[in-house]
Parts: structure tokens; C-alpha cells; sequence
């Protein structure tokens, strides 16, 4: 496909890089010279600088007959207006990046009213998988599929869970309930592993289950499975103000650190339930006379990568409490996995995970579309939601008879409310939504399941 993206920052860079990486024809505009000679020298992608919502800029970057547009500058104002230029002159598919949340209510007419093929909002994204997190602390990722009737959660193996030297094959039997695991990560290497792989202390586990079957299963082996009652935010911006309202209505109680005095008087106007506190968020004093010991879930989400680390770090010494860590850049994340910060999360990756699944499903070719997609092991694996909306070569034969890809797992299948841990003898109905997990990157379409 012929892609334009419009801002080079760090969501415009990793679509970019995930783009080029599946063959897509990418051309980005940018008005900084020095931003796209960065990016052009590691990716193989065409660069123009220049306005995105200039006519002659566009036509530059092959707009007249380009597939996507995805506005994602720093200006909401400006990525709508590229994008309604781009729909009423040629007509493309349209994808905008809008923060602000003072749209947040406005978000569907926008849409509908400018044309715009979809929106993301990638702090809203964010807090939206925090929330998940804190309702569910036990797990370090949770990942939804099915409308939330099937959950992919990740864990860490401790001694006092009595998984060490477990086979996989032996391990719902232990857990006494029906999970698949997907995927393993031991070091610096991720397996998506058979029967046979032993399990050891310190592996993440990813693992898919029915909401109430994975509560069972962290339940079983002796992890808490209940939603923290209180949180304490580090860092007022626009994530705190969406996960705040989230929390407060899920009946959490919040406190909120912020070091700017202006932006303090602005959450206590939009959050009035919240505890709002003018100071230094890294003062050890400061934290310790908000209860950090006693708190049940602490989030890291200052503007500054550092800080949160530090911040995680303090806080995993003084408190037993949920740890979500948020992190902009990736080029440590080897590091930052050994670090055991909690849950970390990463705004851009998680936007372009969003974005990278409404460009899988216009690929759509017989009958399925990606309905939801999801990064996991690390970056090493994708894990995928096909919905099948009619016959293709997987409808109607048992699995254990299909010649599936090296490096691939049926996760589950979703048929009419009802989540199935498949087995040999199950087969793929159309309307059934399926998960699949692969390393294989670039699956369009359920039938890419299957070897030539």
C-alpha cells in the first residue's frame, strides 16, 4: 500500500518503521529537515519537508494516488485538517491523531462530520490499558480480544508459585482450569512454546484465558486477583487526567503529584474527587507523606523517561504495591526488562499497534479481518484477532489436520459468547472470532495461517 504520514515525532517513527518493515510504500512529511534526515537514514522511506496541509506538499508526496493519509503531528487542529484536505481532494482513507481532551465527547462527530477513517487518541489508549492493569494487578500485560471475552496476560514466575520445572502440557492441571500459555520470554530470547517446554522461576508467561478462567488460574497459584483500591499518580499531564476519571469511576481512590502550580489548579477543575497535591513528585520526603508504603498501585507518568524509572525503582523499595512505569523511548528496553519496573507502559507503540490493525483489516482479502492486534514477547510476536465472516480454506477442518506456519498458535476461538481452548478436533465456524499468536509478522488475512 502507498502511505503518507504527516509528523516525524515518536508515533510517526515507529508507524514508520513497522510500515517499512511490511513492504508498505511510505513517503513522511515533516517540517523539519533534520528530524527526516533521521529517520531516511534507518528506514526505507521517501522524505518531504514541508506543511501536511499544503495541496502542493501533498501532491508532492503522491497524495493523487496514495491509499492512507495518517496525520500525527504535535497539533490535533492541523492532523484534522490534513486529513479533511486529503478526503474531499482525493478521497484516501484517513487517519488522525487527536489528544486534547477537550474533543474527547466530540470524537465521533468529528469523525463522521470530516470523513475521517479513524481517530486515535493515544493517551486515552494509554490510561485505557492502565485502568485494565489496575483492575487486574496480578498480571504485568493485559491484552483484550473478543469485546473483553478473552483476555492475553503476562506474568512473572516466582518461587512461591511452584512452577519451576513444570512442563506446559502439565500446567492446567496445576492451575485447575482451562488457559493456554502463548508465549515465554527467558532473557533475551521469547519462545511460543509446545508441550514440552519446561517452565523456570523469572520467565514471563503470556497466557490466554476467559477473564474468569485467568482470575482462577492467578488465583490458583497464589496471586492476588482483586482491583487496587488506591493509586498514586506521579505527573499531571493528559494520561493522568483520562486514567483519573477511569479510576474515580471504578470507585479507586486517587492522588495525584504535579509540580507545576497551573497545572494543579486545572486537575482540581476537571477532577474535583481526586487528591491534588502542588509538589516535587521525585522528593523522597514528599512521597513518603503520601502513604508511597501503604499505597496499592503507583504510576510513574512524568514527562521524563528517567524519572519514572527512578521514581518506579523508590517505589518498588518502599511499597508492595502495583508498579506501572510509563516509557517513551525504547532504545534501552532490554535494560529496562531487567530492571523489574512493573508494568511498563509505551504510549506510541501502543497507538501504533492501533493504527498497524486498521491498515491489517483494508487489507482484508477473503472473508476476515483483523479485528484486533497486539505486539507481545517483547516486540517478537504478534498476536492477532481474525473475525470470519466467510468460507475460506481454514472453515471446517479440524485442526489437527490443517498445515499450519512454523512459529504460530491458535490462541483460542470465540463462537457465540463462548471461549474455546482449541483442540485437536475443533474447527474454525464462520462468524467465529480467532487469536492467533506468531512471530511471523505481516498476517492480513486468517488464511496467511496456513503454509503455501
Amino acid at each position: 500500500m502507498k502511505i503518507i504520514i504527516i509528523g516525524c515525532g515518536k508515533v510517526g517513527y515507529a508507524l514508520a518503521e513497522g510500515l517499512t518493515e511490511e513492504n508498505h510504500d511510505v513517503t513522511i512529511i515533516d517540517s523539519s529537515a533534520q528530524r527526516l534526515q533521521d529517520v531516511t537514514e534507518e528506514l526505507d522511506a521517501m522524505s518531504i519537508v514541508g506543511n501536511g496541509s499544503s495541496i502542493n506538499t501533498l501532491l508532492e508526496a503522491g497524495a493523487a494516488d496514495t491509499d492512507l493519509l495518517i496525520a500525527v503531528t504535535g497539533s490535533d487542529e492541523l492532523n484534522l485538517l490534513c486529513c479533511l484536505i486529503a478526503k474531499k481532494q482525493w478521497d484516501c482513507h484517513t487517519v488522525a491523531r487527536v489528544r486534547n481532551p477537550i474533543y474527547n465527547k466530540e470524537i465521533d462527530l468529528i469523525k463522521e462530520s470530516l470523513g475521517i477513517s479513524m481517530i486515535i487518541n493515544p493517551e486515552l489508549a494509554a490510561s485505557a490499558e492502565i485502568a485494565r492493569l489496575l483492575r487486574f494487578p496480578s498480571a504485568i500485560r493485559i491484552d483484550t480480544f473478543a469485546k473483553g471475552r478473552v483476555e492475553l496476560l503476562k506474568f512473572r514466575i516466582k518461587p512461591e508459585f511452584h512452577l519451576d520445572q513444570v512442563s506446559i502440557a502439565e500446567l492446567p492441571r496445576h492451575a485447575k482450569c482451562d488457559i493456554l500459555v502463548a508465549g515465554i520470554e527467558r532473557g533475551e530470547n521469547a519462545y511460543i512454546p509446545n508441550g514440552n517446554f519446561i517452565l523456570q522461576n523469572g520467565d514471563l508467561v503470556s497466557i490466554i484465558a476467559s477473564p474468569r478462567n485467568a482470575a482462577t488460574f492467578f488465583r490458583n497459584i497464589g496471586l492476588a486477583t482483586n482491583q487496587v483500591k488506591n493509586c498514586l499518580i506521579v505527573g499531571g499531564g493528559t494520561i493522568a487526567v483520562y486514567l483519573a476519571r477511569q479510576l474515580l469511576e471504578m470507585k479507586i481512590r486517587v492522588v495525584i503529584i504535579d509540580k507545576s502550580m497551573e497545572r494543579c489548579q486545572l486537575l482540581i477543575e476537571h477532577l474535583p474527587e481526586a487528591v491534588v497535591i502542588h509538589g516535587d513528585g521525585t522528593s523522597r520526603k514528599l512521597l513518603m507523606e503520601e502513604n508511597l508504603e501503604g499505597v496499592e498501585a503507583f504510576v510513574a507518568l512524568t514527562n521524563m523517561d528517567e524519572e519514572n524509572i527512578m521514581l518506579s525503582l523508590f517505589a518498588r523499595e518502599h511499597s508492595k504495591g502495583k508498579l506501572i512505569t510509563k516509557v517513551n523511548r525504547m532504545s534501552f528496553d532490554n535494560i529496562l526488562d531487567q530492571l523489574d519496573l512493573g508494568s511498563i507502559i509505551y504510549p506510541k507503540y501502543i497507538t501504533a499497534d492501533y493504527i498497524l490493525r486498521y491498515i491489517r483489516a483494508m487489507q482484508n482479502s477473503i472473508g476476515s479481518n483483523v479485528e484486533t492486534l497486539c505486539h507481545i514477547l517483547d516486540g517478537k510476536a504478534e498476536a492477532l484477532e481474525f473475525s470470519i465472516r466467510e468460507n475460506s480454506p481454514v472453515v471446517g477442518i479440524p485442526l489437527k489436520d490443517m498445515q499450519l506456519k512454523s512459529n504460530l498458535l491458535l490462541g483460542c476461538i470465540h463462537r457465540k459468547g463462548k471461549v474455546l481452548i482449541p483442540r485437536g478436533n475443533d474447527t474454525i465456524n464462520v462468524g467465529d472470532t480467532v487469536v492467533v499468536v506468531t512471530t511471523q509478522k505481516g498476517l492480513d488475512d486468517i488464511q496467511d495461517i496456513l503454509k503455501k
